[in-house]
């Protein structure tokens, strides 16, 4: 894993994502993965930044997400590009559920436990505050209550 500094040609963020820093600095980073090494080196190296810190990636997937993460230094966007995502928030002990369509986002509070589930295949851009990201395992299989309706279909 290593921080690029002029990347000029065009990346793709699913394999690439882009770390954004202090002084308004974008960097590619190079041979990320979710490996407990890699996810130490990219904190290690990013450390400078701070809370202020975000990485920008996009994720494809199909299925339910297999942790719950909660990131405490601040606020994560998550944007569906397609398919169909919801995001689960674990607000004091409830389950709040958020439907995302292409072109829809939702914030994850800092400090807030969440999953993601999609159905089908699916993209999300998410821009999250890497400083001290938590992960849990999942022990549920199922969202267990209703997805709150868009502000288009509530009553």
């Amino acid at each position: 894993m290593r921080l690029v500094n002029h990347e000029r040609n065009a990346m793709d963020l699913r394999t690439t994502p882009v770390h954004l820093g202090l002084g308004s600095r974008a960097k590619p980073v190079e041979g990320f993965t979710s490996d407990p090494e890699v996810l130490q080196a990219y904190s290690t190296a990013v450390a400078a930044d701070g809370a202020e810190g975000r990485m920008v990636m996009i994720f494809d997937g199909d299925g339910l997400g297999d942790h719950w993460e909660s990131h405490p230094a601040g606020d994560e966007l998550v944007v569906c590009l397609s398919g169909s995502v919801t995001v689960t928030h674990d607000v004091d002990g409830v389950p709040d559920h958020v439907l995302l369509e292409p072109g829809e986002a939702t914030i994850n509070p800092a400090g807030v436990w969440h999953v993601v589930d999609v159905e089908g295949p699916t993209s999300i851009l998410a821009i999250t505050a890497t400083l001290g990201t938590d992960h849990r395992p999942r022990t549920d299989t199922r969202p267990t209550e209703r997805v709150a309706p868009s502000p288009e279909e509530a009553p």
